[in-house]
């Protein structure tokens, strides 16, 4: 099989999905193809997307927040991923993105959650998603969570509606496609050679997209039904995928995701993440990566991987303190769950514990089903149930799980002597921990089906900034190819809070689509 089209996107999930609108809506004739049915880890994920400065949901909900501040926060997390003048672009459009989207059919609300938490209930659609309250000092903090309002987690209905605006821009989309090679012509990529399902039988496409969606949830969830799963649909392309070429007159946008799927590339770039949940699908292999890489392609930031211990919900559990095994202080139990986790695996070894008193606990049980929706009502009943270990003093208490009875007496001492917290706790999340018996609950980063730790890769291709053109080893540009999403090194590449990830798929999609999109963007940046 042979086609010609304008522009392939390889990957249909939030970043190929605003390329293709970008590029169909600008006039180009765009083909997106995916290994599976579509959606990847945006339709897993919670719908939110990182957006402030000020935006209509802010305002309905009474928020105040401007571009300085959210510029200021951002500075703090993203560092150096990026340039200065790409970051200070990204917080200019955030008003933009979100109006942007609207009008692709993603609905959001300004219901603002009224307590910290990793995710909000379905009666709250803005909240708090990083660790803004903790950098209050640097950085005026505002809730800039925005999730797709939709019940449960609503990254499924996020994609759905980008998908949908896709097609009516006039993309072709081609599930149960896998592009496993570059066509490359005078240093210039100008096709993708693909394997396709899109001839074989009605059995055998229901089959495999069956397959695909049960790896994808709940294989989210159990790792190892994931891997039989696709072990099963890997079968079914080898043995009735056919081969096929597709020609890219103006170029190929690669976003198909990360690597965390893949653990050799994560044993080669980040052998410290090991024993947390894959959070993505079985096309997050790193194969989007990889084709860059085959064709010269540089990566960067393959060593950053988000790892998520989140202490919440209930709220009621930030008011304990996390400890390591000395019994010396971890952090601001408030910060966001990816900053907890790299404090965990950087700094101890993966292990922690939270310590609080019976006052804690009783507030805990009582917020925990108020607060939390299924899956995290589940973790609270972990937490609480299995990973908590009482005693009637903290040095008791202290014995029975192993950790430093002197170091962990004298950290609470100063915790609960200090007028306010020396780490940054918000001062309403502070109160002195005396009311007796005391508890250690493990949040240590380990396998566990109670408390999994969710992990995603944050690494891929380097490319131009001011296009999505990936950079080429040695230097210079790759003609023709171009990288958005989790396969390309964007503005969550150091460090992640909630919503950052999907903001930048939308942020570097719809800029490789205008990119490649207009008629002078090959030359002017060659």
């Amino acid at each position: 099989m042979q086609e010609s089209v304008d522009i392939v996107v390889v990957g249909f999930g939030a970043a190929g999905a605003c390329a293709a609108i970008e590029a169909a809506s600008a006039g180009a004739e765009v083909l997106v193809m995916d290994r599976y049915g579509g959606g990847g880890a945006t339709a897993a994920s919670g719908g939110v997307v990182y957006a402030g400065g000020g935006t209509s949901v802010q305002a309905a909900a009474g928020v105040k927040d401007t571009p300085a501040a959210m510029a200021d926060y951002l500075r703090l997390e993203v560092g150096d991923a990026v340039s200065p003048e790409t970051l200070q672009a990204f917080v200019d459009d955030s008003v933009t993105t979100i109006d942007w989207l609207t009008s692709q059919g993603v609905p959001f609300d300004g219901s603002l959650c009224p307590t910290k938490t990793s995710y909000p209930t379905n009666q709250f659609y803005l909240y708090y998603s990083g660790s803004e309250r903790s950098f209050r000092a640097q950085a005026e903090p505002a809730p800039r969570g925005h999730r797709a309002k939709g019940p449960g987690t609503s990254g499924k209905l996020l994609y759905a509606r980008l998908a949908a605006a896709a097609v009516r821009a006039g993309a072709r989309v081609r599930p149960q496609t896998e592009v496993v090679g570059l066509i490359v012509e005078d240093g210039r990529v100008t096709g993708v050679e693909c394997r396709t399902l899109a001839g074989a039988s009605r059995w055998v496409r229901a089959r495999h997209r069956l397959l695909s969606k049960y790896a994808a949830k709940p294989g989210l969830y159990v790792p190892a039904l994931r891997k039989a799963l696709t072990r099963r649909a890997t079968r079914l392309e080898q043995r009735h995928g056919k081969p096929m070429t597709v020609t890219a007159r103006r170029g190929v946008v690669i976003a198909a995701g990360g690597f965390v799927a893949n653990r050799e590339m994560l044993r080669t770039h980040a052998p410290a993440y090991r024993g947390g949940l894959p959070l993505g699908t079985s096309g997050d292999d790193g194969s989007g990566i990889r084709l860059g890489q085959s064709v010269g392609g540089a990566v960067g930031a393959m060593d950053k991987v988000s790892a998520w211990r989140f202490i919440t919900p209930p709220s009621a559990l930030l008011e304990g303190v996390l400890v390591a095994a000395d019994g010396s202080r971890v952090c601001d139990e408030s910060r966001y769950g990816a900053a907890i986790g790299h404090e965990l695996i950087t700094h101890h070894g993966g292990r922690g514990w939270l310590l609080i008193d019976e006052r804690g606990v009783r507030e805990a049980r009582r917020q925990a089903r108020s607060q939390s929706l299924w899956f995290q009502y589940l973790q609270v009943r972990y937490l609480l149930r299995v990973a908590r270990v009482r005693g009637r003093t903290v040095a008791e208490v202290a014995g029975k799980v192993g950790i430093d009875a002197a170091g962990l007496t004298r950290t609470l001492d100063a915790y609960n002597a200090a007028p306010t917290d020396p780490l940054g706790k918000p001062d309403e999340l502070v109160r002195p921990l005396v009311e007796g018996p005391f508890s250690l609950i493990d949040v240590s980063i380990k396998p566990s089906v109670g408390y999994p730790c969710p992990m995603l890769t944050l690494g891929g291709l380097r490319v131009d900034e001011r296009t999505g053109q990936v950079v080429r080893e040695g230097g210079g540009v790759i003609e023709g190819l171009y990288a958005a999403g989790r396969s390309a090194v964007g503005i969550c590449s150091n460090s992640y809070v909630s919503g950052l990830s999907l903001a930048d798929c939308v942020f570097s999609g719809r800029r490789a689509g205008r990119s490649l999109a207009s008629k002078e963007s090959d030359s002017a940046h060659g």
